[in-house]
């Protein structure tokens, strides 16, 4: 056996599982996470670049359809999947709890905050020097920046879950349901995301056990499975193609009540869709799968290529069409992360996207002894 590395993924599917060889039935099992979290962050991507590339070009392609599709359960389905394996790590002692669920992700969190923001330093300045960088960095110690936000609200999910965790099932998952279906918009993206999207982590949390045999039961009855998805489909398309006649709610989908609803139905779908696509395999779930086992990777390096092919594209004129260039765009920002993770992997420079051992808390000795050392990807 080679020897491991001493740092860590920035976050394999399964942050807090052994680092021992799973049996092939296990490791079979869990494939469909790997694969649903691939399916989620092509997802996000996909909706970042569309609205930016419709944005630029002032109108809509053929791309638009499917981010507004996707819009009900794109997030929650990442957050519910994130919660799944909380478990395995909520009733530790802190200080292990806080090396894998906090500082695991404050770490990537600030680096890449320092990263995104130097890029558009001129833009956060607005030629006011050094000084409103700064300004600029440390305001994003207590509201998430940008795309970063997503990680910012894990760490925060997972503290407020163990703060919580004596509190009765029913009653935590209640209140985060409330929280959701409350109009909280505060303007900050801290709260306001807390409160629309923490019944999902906490259903992850809650409900893994059923979540898991809901993936068994669909991988064994493939045909009923089938027409279920084919039937939410169509209620999805329904519900995001009517309009609400609420100003401030352009389609049903976006309704209280109806968004909770049709965001844990579709968390659902994307699990049940991942485990059909597990047993059927074949390079598309292969390459989903791959995706999924770096998809926070993805997740902090995608807006670079993202906005720079885009600006090619556009000022090229080599394509005109919007939902085209939104494809184009797509496919590069997802790629090209995967592709600079590979080449620095074995460099210095794979504190990009791998925990040095200086910033752990507790060492992977320990965690291993727990069960609670990272999945390699490596």
């Amino acid at each position: 056996m080679s020897a491991r590395p001493n740092t860590e993924p920035v976050l394999s599917v399964r942050p807090d599982d052994p680092v021992r060889p799973r049996a092939a039935s296990e490791s079979g099992r869990l494939a469909w996470v790997d694969v649903a979290k691939g399916i989620c962050i092509i997802l996000v991507v996909m909706m970042h670049s569309t609205l930016g590339v419709g944005e630029a070009m002032g109108g809509e392609g053929f791309m638009h359809h499917v981010v507004e599709f996707a819009k009900p359960f794109r997030i929650p389905d990442f957050f519910l999947l994130s919660g799944l394996f909380l478990g395995r790590v909520v009733d530790r002692d802190w200080r292990l709890f806080a090396d894998r669920r906090i500082v695991h992700f404050a770490y990537f969190y600030l680096l890449w905050l320092v990263l995104q923001s130097a890029v558009k330093y001129a833009q956060i300045t607005e030629g006011a020097g050094p000084g409103a960088f700064l300004a600029h960095l440390a305001y994003g110690l207590v509201e998430p920046y940008s795309t970063l936000w997503f990680i910012y609200l894990l760490a925060v999910f997972s503290v407020a879950v163990k703060l919580l965790r004596r509190v009765p099932g029913p009653v935590l998952l209640i209140g985060a349901a409330l929280l959701q279906l409350a109009p909280i918009h505060t303007g900050s993206t801290l709260i306001d995301e807390f409160c629309e999207r923490f019944v999902y982590f906490v259903a992850g949390y809650l409900f893994a056990a059923r979540i898991f045999a809901l993936a068994d039961l669909v991988r064994a009855r493939t045909g009923p499975a089938l027409l279920g998805l084919a039937l939410w489909a169509v209620i999805e398309t329904v519900f995001t193609v009517l309009p609400s006649g609420i100003p401030s709610r352009p389609n049903l989908a976006s309704l209280p009540g109806v968004s909770l609803v049709l965001g844990a139905a579709g968390a659902l779908a994307i699990v049940a869709s991942a485990a059909l696509l597990t047993k059927a395999g074949g390079p598309i779930t292969a390459a989903l799968r791959a995706c999924g086992e770096r998809s926070i990777v993805i997740y902090l390096a995608f807006f670079l290529p993202m906005a720079g092919l885009r600006t090619v594209l556009i000022r090229s004129g080599l394509i005109d069409d919007i939902g085209l260039i939104s494809l184009f765009v797509t496919l590069a920002a997802v790629a090209v992360p995967l592709a600079i993770e590979r080449l620095v992997r074995h460099t210095p420079a794979r504190f990009l996207f791998r925990r040095p051992a200086a910033f752990h808390l507790v060492g992977e000795e320990r965690q291993e002894a727990r069960g609670l050392a990272p999945a390699r990807t490596a």
